[in-house]
């Protein structure tokens, strides 16, 4: 029986969601075609109908993945946000969660030995996460805190044109909450991992990393800023 348009479009959804989450959740050698169709309650072949490979499902799923662990960033509300998303990832709840989490924390080792174009659909979901975490930051704390080994502010000179002055400020701001971005962004997903390697064998281990670095976090992100905020 012929499929309709519709049809063939929810069909190729199901299989990018049961994908997506299953991936996240065993890995991908962890996960055959037969699984995926099955979960999504389509036949194995119908799979090729919709994927040319393997492969390009790999990268189609893991694109979705970052396109749902990207979306709560945007439309945020400034000075809740930041410390919501840092709770909201450092949680139990996600933590035990894999499936319908972040896939940075779920997939990186198998995509850097994947290589080749699945590792530059992580260097973009990752990208896109860094660009993002530093607006909210931007947004959040106009006068970023001070973080150990970033850069300073320019010194501008005297005979500086004004716009010229205020372009290299504003670039240099920028500069700063992309390296915050990047250090609470490793933080997160490197707190996450290790309270997932050590859940099971230590549950107390596991929860003290995940609440030490969401109170260290929030902490830095609330303190008062070197530049008096």
């Amino acid at each position: 029986m012929k499929v309709s348009k519709a049809q063939a479009a929810e069909n190729r959804q199901g299989i990018l969601d049961a994908a997506a989450r299953l991936y996240r959740e065993r890995g991908l050698t962890g996960v055959g075609v037969a699984d995926i169709t099955r979960d999504a309650g389509l036949t194995h072949g119908g799979l090729y109908r919709h994927f040319e490979s393997k492969d390009a499902l790999v990268r189609e799923a893991c694109a979705r993945a970052f396109d749902w662990s990207i979306a709560p960033l945007d439309g945020h509300t400034p000075n809740a946000s930041v410390a919501d998303r840092i709770q909201s990832y450092l949680s139990s709840q996600h933590r035990d969660a894999p499936g319908t989490g972040c896939p940075v924390a779920a997939l990186a080792v198998d995509a850097a030995r994947a290589g080749g174009e699945l590792s530059q659909v992580f260097a973009d979901g990752i990208e896109r996460n860094i660009q993002r975490f530093a607006q909210l930051l931007a947004d959040s704390t106009p006068a970023a805190p001070a973080m150990p080994a970033m850069p300073a502010m320019p010194v501008v000179s005297a005979g500086t044109a004004p716009q010229d002055a205020d372009e290299a400020t504003a670039a240099a701001a920028a500069a700063i909450h992309r390296a915050h971005a990047m250090q609470v962004l490793a933080t997160m997903v490197g707190g996450l991992v290790l309270a997932r390697a050590t859940a099971a064998a230590q549950p107390g281990l596991s929860e003290e990393i995940l609440t030490t670095l969401q109170d260290q976090l929030i902490q830095w992100l609330e303190a008062p800023s070197a530049e008096g905020r």
